[in-house]
Order: C-alpha cells, then structure tokens, then sequence
C-alpha cells in the first residue's frame, strides 16, 4: 500500500477510537516498552502527544522515564525550514501548543541531535521491515538522519504492521523496533 492510502486508513481508524481506548492503548504500550533493551541509555527523545489526533499518549512513558532518572528531550518544530529543535524537558519548561495543536517547550536547554540516545517516533503506520508512515512532512526523517548511527529509533503505534509499504523514500529512516500495544517488532 501507498503512504497516502496508509496515512487515510489509519487517520480514520484513530479517529473511531473512544478515549478511554486511546488511554488504554497507550498503557499497554508504555508496558510493553519496559521491555526493550534500552534503559541503560541516558538521552531520550519524547515527542508529546496531539490529543485531537489522537496519537499514542506518551505520558505513560514520561512517567517511566523520570522514574527511571533519565534525560527527557522533547522538540520544537519550525515549519519554515521543516527542522526540529530539541529542548530538555525540565521542571521549568513551559509547553504550549503550536498552531497545529502540537505541544511544544517555549524554551529551555538546546540539545543537539548527537546528544540523543533514543527516539520515540510518532508514526500512522508502518510495515514489517521498519519503514513508516508519519504525516507527510519529513521533520522526523531529517532530524533521525542527523542523529548518531547508533541512536535506537522506535515507533509507537496502536495497530500492528503492514506488510509492505510500497513508496518508500531513499531519504526515509527506518525504525530499529516498533512497539505496539500486544507486539514490539524488532527490525
């Protein structure tokens, strides 16, 4: 399947979900998380969740990692450039949505992408080999290639993988693991 076909599916199947659901989901997805063998990083990317697109809530997975006393980096977006900016998230960053609904940090610390040991990556959909679908506008595949070789990238997704998305990008960067609420697929 296309991307534009995946990205419809898959608005429209997070769009019937109840919020109860979306809580649930994410729940179970921040369990299934615990499980990755990632924890002996430090620097961990959290994108925060846009409530009306009714993403995976990562608030289960803020949660693990400030008990775990691990680096919390979350982004800024600069839709001029198509670029992020990373801010460590502190108990004095002010987060306030952008015009897309996107909560984002005012200010705070820069943190450049070499710093980032782990990338939770927003996607609608993805295939069994790793590649993903997100929204269309490329800011986590240019902020991913910017990251260190060894960085982990994974994708959270309340619907398992497709088989194959078939207009894959030479510029896409695939995901090292995928976690959904009942499977983590490791690519």
């Amino acid at each position: 399947m296309i991307k534009s076909e995946l990205r419809k599916k898959y608005k429209t199947l997070r769009n019937e979900l109840l919020d109860t659901q979306v809580d649930d989901l994410s729940m179970s997805i921040a369990n299934q998380v615990l499980k990755l063998p990632v924890w002996e990083r430090m620097f961990y990317h959290l994108f925060l969740s846009i409530e009306e697109q009714k993403e995976v809530n990562t608030d289960y997975i803020l949660n693990i990692l400030s008990g775990k006393d691990k680096n919390v980096v979350i982004s800024k977006s600069d839709f001029n450039t198509g670029l992020l900016s990373h801010f460590l998230l502190t108990d004095n960053t002010r987060i306030k949505k952008n015009a897309y609904n996107i909560p984002e940090p005012v200010d705070g610390i820069p943190i450049v992408n070499e710093s980032i040991d782990v990338v939770f990556v927003p996607l609608l959909g993805f295939d069994d080999v790793g590649n993903r679908v997100g929204y269309g506008k490329g800011f986590y595949d240019r902020f991913l290639s910017g990251c260190k070789p060894e960085t982990i990238k994974i994708g959270l997704s309340f619907f398992e993988a497709e088989d194959h998305i078939t207009d894959v990008c030479e510029h896409d960067v695939k995901l090292d693991y995928c976690v959904t609420p009942h499977t983590i697929y490791a690519f």
